[in-house]
């Protein structure tokens, strides 16, 4: 299995186990993500729900190119990043806290996979970027609608998505998107930041996510991030994003 659920203490938690693949999201994390929101969703015992990965290498470093890279048309791309978008905002839109444990780097759809989340935890070693332009696409899975949606200020973030570089968690802190940063063993560090919030109860969490929530019915934002998805579709099948995936499968290799 390359993902695990589970509920402990009205606390859900998936986690990648991909750590030889750096938890790359494929198709079967996507079901195992899929699963996990379908088992919590209506679930009204859940407190907080928290996405991580494996090992302290990587939270997740994004799509998994050996099952994604074959793409070569807007309608072939289309269906996996629609499906990531419709992922994310389920994630985004939970009645209940979302946590990103960020134990180690996240990178392209890894960080709009934390972007989903409500806060984000993340280690003082991760490495944290909105990467993609890098291959010549933009953010495919609604997760710069979602950066745009929930935090500020606008040109910071602007920078952040169009440089296409890797940042330090104390950099993404002084704009807002890494609500703490952590030293040691994650699974205390989730302990201490839930200690206080454990402590109220659940439904005023969840009625203040709701409250935080109702803009984006008048933003239309499942559209929007759906939207996100069709951009990167059509620049998904420009000659430069496929060059630029065979540099990178090269230099991996």
């Amino acid at each position: 299995m390359s993902y695990s659920i589970v509920i402990k203490q009205s606390v859900a938690y998936f986690t990648i186990q991909r750590p030889a693949m750096r938890n790359a999201v494929n198709y079967d994390i996507m079901e195992g993500l899929e699963s996990f929101l379908d088992q919590i969703q209506d679930d009204p015992e859940i407190s907080f729900a928290v996405i991580t990965g494996e090992g302290n290498a990587a939270f997740c470093s994004g799509g998994d190119l050996s099952d994604f890279h074959g793409f070569q048309t807007a309608d072939d791309a289309w269906p996996m990043l629609s499906r990531g978008a419709r992922i994310l905002y389920r994630i985004a839109t939970l009645p209940m806290p979302t946590i990103a444990l960020v134990n180690g780097a996240a990178v392209g759809g890894g960080c709009e996979l934390a972007s989903a989340c409500d806060y984000r935890l993340v280690a003082s070693h991760a490495k944290v970027g909105f990467i993609q332009g890098t291959l010549a696409i933009t953010s495919g899975w609604g997760g710069a609608t979602l950066l745009f949606e929930k935090n500020a200020p606008h040109d910071q973030l602007l920078l952040l998505t169009s440089r296409a570089s890797v940042h330090s968690a104390v950099e993404l802190k002084e704009i807002g998107w890494v609500t703490e940063i952590f030293e040691g063993d994650a699974q205390n560090a989730l302990a201490e930041f839930l200690a206080p919030m454990i402590k109220v109860h659940r439904n005023v969490h969840r009625a203040y996510k709701s409250i935080a929530m109702r803009k984006w019915d008048t933003n239309n934002l499942e559209q929007a991030m759906q939207d996100e998805a069709r951009v990167c579709s059509i620049l998904w099948e420009s000659d430069a994003h496929h060059e630029a995936v065979q540099r990178f499968l090269t230099k991996t290799k």
